[in-house]
Protein backbone atom coordinates (compact mmCIF):
# COMPACT_ATOMS: atom_id res chain seq x y z
CA UNK A 1 0.00 0.00 0.00
CA UNK A 2 1.49 3.36 -1.00
CA UNK A 3 1.62 6.21 1.46
CA UNK A 4 -1.24 8.28 0.11
CA UNK A 5 -1.11 11.40 2.28
CA UNK A 6 1.23 14.24 3.15
CA UNK A 7 2.87 12.96 6.31
CA UNK A 8 3.14 16.41 7.87
CA UNK A 9 -0.64 16.79 7.69
CA UNK A 10 -1.20 14.04 10.28
CA UNK A 11 1.54 15.04 12.72
CA UNK A 12 1.30 17.49 15.63
CA UNK A 13 1.57 21.10 14.59
CA UNK A 14 5.05 22.60 14.38
CA UNK A 15 7.13 19.42 14.07
CA UNK A 16 9.74 19.22 11.30
CA UNK A 17 10.14 15.91 9.45
CA UNK A 18 13.66 14.89 8.49
CA UNK A 19 13.03 11.36 7.20
CA UNK A 20 10.23 8.85 6.61
CA UNK A 21 11.39 5.22 6.88
CA UNK A 22 9.17 2.26 5.86
CA UNK A 23 8.78 -0.25 8.70
CA UNK A 24 6.20 -2.86 7.65
CA UNK A 25 3.63 -3.34 4.92
CA UNK A 26 0.87 -5.91 4.62
CA UNK A 27 -2.77 -6.53 3.87
CA UNK A 28 -3.85 -4.88 7.13
CA UNK A 29 -1.81 -1.69 7.21
CA UNK A 30 1.40 0.05 6.28
CA UNK A 31 3.69 1.46 8.96
CA UNK A 32 6.36 4.14 8.76
CA UNK A 33 8.81 5.58 11.23
CA UNK A 34 8.82 9.37 10.99
CA UNK A 35 12.01 11.02 12.22
CA UNK A 36 11.83 14.59 13.45
CA UNK A 37 14.32 17.42 13.71
CA UNK A 38 13.30 18.37 17.22
CA UNK A 39 11.75 15.38 18.99
CA UNK A 40 11.46 11.65 19.37
CA UNK A 41 10.48 9.68 16.25
CA UNK A 42 6.83 8.76 15.75
CA UNK A 43 5.06 5.85 14.11
CA UNK A 44 2.50 6.56 11.40
CA UNK A 45 0.17 3.70 10.54
CA UNK A 46 -2.28 3.76 7.65
CA UNK A 47 -4.96 1.07 7.48
CA UNK A 48 -6.17 -0.55 4.29
CA UNK A 49 -9.81 0.30 3.55
CA UNK A 50 -10.97 -3.24 4.35
CA UNK A 51 -9.48 -3.04 7.84
CA UNK A 52 -10.40 0.52 8.83
CA UNK A 53 -12.48 -0.77 11.73
CA UNK A 54 -9.32 -2.09 13.43
CA UNK A 55 -8.04 1.46 13.79
CA UNK A 56 -10.63 2.30 16.44
CA UNK A 57 -9.98 -1.01 18.19
CA UNK A 58 -6.24 -0.37 18.39
CA UNK A 59 -6.76 3.08 19.90
CA UNK A 60 -9.32 1.71 22.37
CA UNK A 61 -7.07 -1.12 23.60
CA UNK A 62 -4.02 1.10 23.92
CA UNK A 63 -6.23 3.43 25.95
CA UNK A 64 -7.11 0.59 28.32
CA UNK A 65 -3.38 -0.01 28.78
CA UNK A 66 -2.33 3.63 29.03
CA UNK A 67 -0.62 3.09 32.40
CA UNK A 68 1.80 0.49 31.01
CA UNK A 69 5.06 2.12 29.85
CA UNK A 70 5.93 -0.82 27.58
CA UNK A 71 3.14 -0.05 25.10
CA UNK A 72 2.84 2.80 22.60
CA UNK A 73 0.34 5.57 23.12
CA UNK A 74 -1.87 7.23 20.53
CA UNK A 75 -0.73 10.74 19.55
CA UNK A 76 -3.39 11.36 16.91
CA UNK A 77 -6.15 9.40 15.21
CA UNK A 78 -7.40 10.52 11.79
CA UNK A 79 -10.44 8.34 11.12
CA UNK A 80 -11.23 9.97 7.78
CA UNK A 81 -7.88 8.92 6.30
CA UNK A 82 -7.52 5.78 8.48
CA UNK A 83 -4.20 7.03 9.87
CA UNK A 84 -2.99 6.63 13.45
CA UNK A 85 0.07 8.37 14.88
CA UNK A 86 1.73 6.54 17.78
CA UNK A 87 4.71 7.07 20.02
CA UNK A 88 7.65 4.96 18.92
CA UNK A 89 8.67 2.17 21.30
CA UNK A 90 12.42 1.59 20.89
CA UNK A 91 13.92 -1.81 20.19
CA UNK A 92 13.87 -4.56 17.61
CA UNK A 93 11.53 -7.56 17.44
CA UNK A 94 12.70 -10.49 19.53
CA UNK A 95 11.99 -12.71 16.52
CA UNK A 96 14.76 -10.88 14.63
CA UNK A 97 17.32 -10.94 17.43
CA UNK A 98 19.91 -13.69 17.93
CA UNK A 99 20.54 -14.29 21.61
CA UNK A 100 21.97 -17.00 23.90
CA UNK A 101 19.31 -19.21 25.58
CA UNK A 102 19.82 -17.68 29.03
CA UNK A 103 19.12 -14.21 27.65
CA UNK A 104 16.03 -15.48 25.79
CA UNK A 105 14.70 -17.08 28.96
CA UNK A 106 15.10 -13.83 30.89
CA UNK A 107 13.32 -11.88 28.13
CA UNK A 108 10.37 -14.29 28.27
CA UNK A 109 10.34 -13.84 32.04
CA UNK A 110 9.96 -10.09 31.40
CA UNK A 111 7.15 -10.81 28.92
CA UNK A 112 5.42 -12.79 31.67
CA UNK A 113 5.56 -9.75 33.97
CA UNK A 114 4.02 -7.53 31.27
CA UNK A 115 1.36 -10.14 30.44
CA UNK A 116 0.31 -10.15 34.10
CA UNK A 117 -0.13 -6.37 33.96
CA UNK A 118 -2.20 -6.58 30.76
CA UNK A 119 -4.42 -9.22 32.36
CA UNK A 120 -5.12 -6.95 35.32
CA UNK A 121 -7.69 -5.17 33.13
CA UNK A 122 -10.97 -6.94 33.87
CA UNK A 123 -13.70 -7.37 31.26
CA UNK A 124 -17.43 -7.77 31.85
CA UNK A 125 -17.93 -10.72 29.47
CA UNK A 126 -16.05 -13.06 27.13
CA UNK A 127 -15.59 -12.44 23.41
CA UNK A 128 -13.77 -10.68 20.60
CA UNK A 129 -12.92 -7.09 21.39
CA UNK A 130 -13.31 -4.02 19.21
CA UNK A 131 -14.39 -0.90 21.11
CA UNK A 132 -16.81 -3.29 22.82
CA UNK A 133 -17.16 -7.04 23.24
CA UNK A 134 -18.68 -8.54 20.11
CA UNK A 135 -21.26 -11.35 20.57
CA UNK A 136 -20.41 -11.61 24.28
CA UNK A 137 -20.74 -14.76 26.35
CA UNK A 138 -21.38 -14.66 30.08
CA UNK A 139 -19.02 -17.53 30.93
CA UNK A 140 -15.85 -19.14 29.62
CA UNK A 141 -17.44 -22.52 28.91
CA UNK A 142 -19.93 -21.00 26.47
CA UNK A 143 -17.24 -18.86 24.84
CA UNK A 144 -14.64 -21.59 24.39
CA UNK A 145 -17.22 -24.15 23.25
CA UNK A 146 -18.34 -21.70 20.58
CA UNK A 147 -14.76 -20.97 19.53
CA UNK A 148 -13.77 -24.63 19.27
CA UNK A 149 -16.91 -25.38 17.24
CA UNK A 150 -16.07 -22.53 14.88
CA UNK A 151 -12.44 -23.55 14.39
CA UNK A 152 -13.31 -27.23 13.96
CA UNK A 153 -15.87 -26.34 11.28
CA UNK A 154 -13.24 -24.24 9.48
CA UNK A 155 -10.72 -27.08 9.78
CA UNK A 156 -13.13 -29.50 8.12
CA UNK A 157 -14.22 -27.03 5.43
CA UNK A 158 -10.59 -26.28 4.57
CA UNK A 159 -9.75 -29.95 4.05
CA UNK A 160 -8.40 -30.99 7.44
CA UNK A 161 -8.31 -34.66 8.30
CA UNK A 162 -11.63 -36.05 9.65
CA UNK A 163 -9.63 -38.29 11.97
CA UNK A 164 -7.82 -35.31 13.48
CA UNK A 165 -11.10 -33.42 13.89
CA UNK A 166 -12.59 -36.43 15.65
CA UNK A 167 -9.66 -36.58 18.09
CA UNK A 168 -10.12 -32.89 18.92
CA UNK A 169 -13.84 -33.45 19.53
CA UNK A 170 -13.10 -36.40 21.81
CA UNK A 171 -10.61 -34.35 23.82
CA UNK A 172 -13.17 -31.60 24.26
CA UNK A 173 -15.83 -34.04 25.37
CA UNK A 174 -13.44 -35.35 28.02
CA UNK A 175 -11.96 -32.08 29.30
CA UNK A 176 -14.28 -29.16 28.54
CA UNK A 177 -15.15 -28.92 32.24
CA UNK A 178 -11.77 -27.18 32.64
CA UNK A 179 -13.19 -24.06 31.02
CA UNK A 180 -15.47 -23.46 33.98
CA UNK A 181 -12.48 -22.93 36.31
CA UNK A 182 -11.98 -19.48 34.77
CA UNK A 183 -14.21 -17.26 36.89
CA UNK A 184 -14.07 -14.07 34.81
CA UNK A 185 -12.81 -12.44 31.63
CA UNK A 186 -9.67 -10.31 31.39
CA UNK A 187 -8.06 -8.30 28.62
CA UNK A 188 -5.78 -10.59 26.56
CA UNK A 189 -3.29 -9.42 23.93
CA UNK A 190 -3.92 -12.63 21.96
CA UNK A 191 -0.82 -12.30 19.76
CA UNK A 192 2.00 -12.16 22.27
CA UNK A 193 4.66 -13.87 20.16
CA UNK A 194 8.29 -12.84 19.60
CA UNK A 195 7.41 -10.75 16.54
CA UNK A 196 5.40 -8.40 18.74
CA UNK A 197 7.96 -8.17 21.57
CA UNK A 198 10.57 -5.42 21.19
CA UNK A 199 13.93 -5.83 22.93
CA UNK A 200 17.17 -3.88 23.34
CA UNK A 201 20.50 -4.36 25.12
CA UNK A 202 21.21 -2.56 28.34
CA UNK A 203 24.15 -2.48 30.72
CA UNK A 204 23.30 -5.84 32.27
CA UNK A 205 22.07 -7.83 29.28
CA UNK A 206 18.79 -7.45 27.42
CA UNK A 207 15.44 -6.00 28.33
CA UNK A 208 11.96 -5.96 26.85
CA UNK A 209 11.32 -2.39 25.71
CA UNK A 210 7.78 -2.82 24.42
CA UNK A 211 4.80 -4.87 23.33
CA UNK A 212 3.00 -3.87 20.12
CA UNK A 213 0.12 -4.88 17.81
CA UNK A 214 -2.98 -5.23 19.97
CA UNK A 215 -5.33 -5.71 17.02
CA UNK A 216 -6.18 -9.32 17.95
CA UNK A 217 -7.14 -8.50 21.56
CA UNK A 218 -9.94 -10.49 23.20
CA UNK A 219 -11.75 -10.65 26.53
CA UNK A 220 -10.96 -14.13 27.79
CA UNK A 221 -9.20 -16.39 30.27
CA UNK A 222 -5.67 -15.00 30.85
CA UNK A 223 -4.30 -18.52 30.43
CA UNK A 224 -5.42 -18.29 26.78
CA UNK A 225 -2.75 -15.63 26.28
CA UNK A 226 0.00 -17.66 27.93
CA UNK A 227 -1.02 -20.74 25.96
CA UNK A 228 -0.79 -18.90 22.64
CA UNK A 229 2.70 -17.64 23.40
CA UNK A 230 3.83 -21.10 24.49
CA UNK A 231 2.27 -22.82 21.47
CA UNK A 232 3.59 -20.42 18.84
CA UNK A 233 7.06 -20.10 20.36
CA UNK A 234 7.45 -23.84 21.00
CA UNK A 235 8.01 -24.18 17.26
CA UNK A 236 11.20 -22.09 17.62
CA UNK A 237 12.39 -22.28 21.23
CA UNK A 238 13.07 -24.86 23.92
CA UNK A 239 10.81 -25.57 26.89
CA UNK A 240 13.61 -24.30 29.14
CA UNK A 241 13.60 -20.91 27.45
CA UNK A 242 9.80 -20.66 27.55
CA UNK A 243 9.63 -21.61 31.22
CA UNK A 244 10.71 -18.02 31.87
CA UNK A 245 7.26 -16.85 30.73
CA UNK A 246 5.44 -18.64 33.55
CA UNK A 247 8.12 -17.72 36.08
CA UNK A 248 7.70 -14.04 35.28
CA UNK A 249 3.92 -14.30 35.29
CA UNK A 250 3.84 -15.52 38.87
CA UNK A 251 1.21 -17.48 40.76
CA UNK A 252 -1.06 -19.68 38.66
CA UNK A 253 -4.25 -21.57 39.58
CA UNK A 254 -3.93 -25.24 40.45
CA UNK A 255 -5.38 -26.41 37.14
CA UNK A 256 -3.27 -24.02 35.06
CA UNK A 257 -1.16 -26.57 33.22
CA UNK A 258 -4.19 -28.66 32.23
CA UNK A 259 -6.08 -25.58 31.08
CA UNK A 260 -3.07 -24.23 29.18
CA UNK A 261 -2.68 -27.57 27.39
CA UNK A 262 -6.29 -27.41 26.21
CA UNK A 263 -5.88 -23.80 25.06
CA UNK A 264 -2.71 -24.78 23.19
CA UNK A 265 -4.81 -27.27 21.26
CA UNK A 266 -7.20 -24.46 20.33
CA UNK A 267 -4.37 -22.20 19.16
CA UNK A 268 -2.81 -24.97 17.05
CA UNK A 269 -6.18 -25.52 15.40
CA UNK A 270 -6.60 -21.77 14.87
CA UNK A 271 -3.11 -21.50 13.32
CA UNK A 272 -3.78 -24.41 10.92
CA UNK A 273 -7.02 -22.73 9.82
CA UNK A 274 -5.27 -19.40 9.28
CA UNK A 275 -2.52 -20.86 7.09
CA UNK A 276 -4.96 -23.01 5.14
CA UNK A 277 -7.33 -20.10 4.49
CA UNK A 278 -4.41 -18.07 3.09
CA UNK A 279 -3.22 -20.89 0.85
CA UNK A 280 0.02 -21.37 2.81
CA UNK A 281 0.38 -25.14 2.72
CA UNK A 282 4.00 -25.81 3.77
CA UNK A 283 3.42 -25.70 7.57
CA UNK A 284 0.08 -27.54 7.58
CA UNK A 285 1.38 -31.07 8.10
CA UNK A 286 3.58 -30.13 11.06
CA UNK A 287 0.79 -28.10 12.67
CA UNK A 288 -1.62 -31.00 12.22
CA UNK A 289 0.95 -33.20 13.97
CA UNK A 290 0.84 -30.69 16.84
CA UNK A 291 -2.96 -30.85 16.90
CA UNK A 292 -2.98 -34.65 17.08
CA UNK A 293 -0.37 -34.66 19.84
CA UNK A 294 -2.18 -32.01 21.88
CA UNK A 295 -5.46 -33.84 21.40
CA UNK A 296 -3.82 -36.79 23.08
Amino acid sequence: MDFSIDVSSVLPAGVRVTEVVPRTSGALSTVWEVRLADGAPLIVKQYADRWRWKQAKEAYVYGLLADLPALPSVVRLDAERAVTVLTLVPGTPLSQTTLPPDAERDLFRQVGVIARAIHSVRQAEFGYLTTRIVDPERDNTAYMSRQFDKKLAEFTDLGGSPGTARRVSERLAADSDLFAWCAGAHLCHNDLHAGNVLVAPDGHGWRVTGIVDVENAIAADPLMDLAKTLQYESRHRSAGVLSGLLEGYGDLPGDAHERIALYRLYHALELWDWFASNGTTDPLDSIEDDIRQLAG
